[in-house]
């Protein structure tokens, strides 16, 4: 078996990224994290998350996230799957972000787009069957 464990991302504040994913995740915390050097530069770094699955933040970057709507090469979004969508679009918007994106009109399943501060697209899915190929059409 394989899994995904985590993602790294580079964000330009780390405590301003953990505000959005606190109001995303409110059962993940910090794991661990530290100081250090990365190609020359100082960085911080945190992992967020819980005992199987975590985001590693670190912190002092730069320039500007990919033109979600381009063509360049780069991280287009990453996905979770809840069973409480409606929980996460409160508990986002009361931290003040607003939604980036609806998601497709389907049956099977609801979806929503948000951007956290950093500009990284952050997607949310509650599937409403259990049926692969019902929930895999797209």
């Amino acid at each position: 078996m394989i899994h995904l464990e985590h993602v790294n991302l580079i964000v330009r504040d780390i405590e301003e990224t953990l505000t959005f994913y606190r109001a995303a995740f409110p059962h993940w915390s910090i794991r661990g994290g530290d100081k250090g050097e990365w190609s020359g530069k100082p960085r911080n770094w945190v992992h967020f998350g819980d005992d199987y699955q975590y985001l590693a933040f670190g912190d002092n970057g730069v320039g500007e996230n990919r033109d979600l709507a381009g063509h360049q090469v780069g991280l287009a979004h990453f996905a979770y799957v809840t069973d409480d969508i409606t929980g996460v679009i409160k508990r986002l918007s009361d931290a003040g972000f607003s939604i980036a994106k609806d998601g497709m009109d389907d049956e099977y399943r609801q979806n929503i787009y948000f951007l956290d501060p950093n500009g990284y697209e952050v997607e949310f899915v509650q599937y409403n069957t259990d049926v692969p190929n019902l929930r895999n059409r797209y």
